[in-house]
């Protein structure tokens, strides 16, 4: 397995509500748009689901795609995300989509952490193997 490490920078983004009501917990749609650096360099793309409780806290799931290259290998991946997100800081999971890999990263897996403390500025780490 290799590592690889960085940040991303959120660059752009829209979120919409999906369903609310009173007393029920709020859906809403994220998109966003993100720049890699460090070990991953490119750009990325996401597509959430948020689900926000009572208290304002939320989970959420979707799909990242990032093209670009990872330690000097150009291609594009698709990763299934999920996390926690609450007073601004959220933090979650990455895990590559099987046989989502192109060009030189065909054949990825892997999983990964991601943690955003507050801002646009969000740590990385991918731990990922090229069959």
């Amino acid at each position: 397995m290799s590592t690889a490490a960085g940040a991303f920078t959120v660059v752009g983004g829209d979120e919409r509500t999906i369903h609310e009501a009173p007393d029920e917990v709020k859906r809403t749609r994220v998109s966003g748009r993100q720049h890699f650096a460090g070990a991953i360099q490119g750009d990325g793309s996401v597509e959430w689901v948020f689900c926000y409780r009572i208290d304002g806290s939320a989970v959420f799931t979707g799909f990242q795609r990032i093209e670009g290259s990872i330690d000097g290998r150009p291609g594009s991946m698709v990763l299934e995300s999920s996390g926690d997100h609450a007073g601004g800081r959220s933090k979650g999971t990455w895990r590559v989509v099987a046989d989502s890999g192109t060009g030189e990263l065909s054949g990825i897996s892997g999983e990964g952490t991601f943690e955003a403390p507050g801002g646009r500025e969000v740590a990385y780490q991918l731990e990922y193997r090229l069959n």
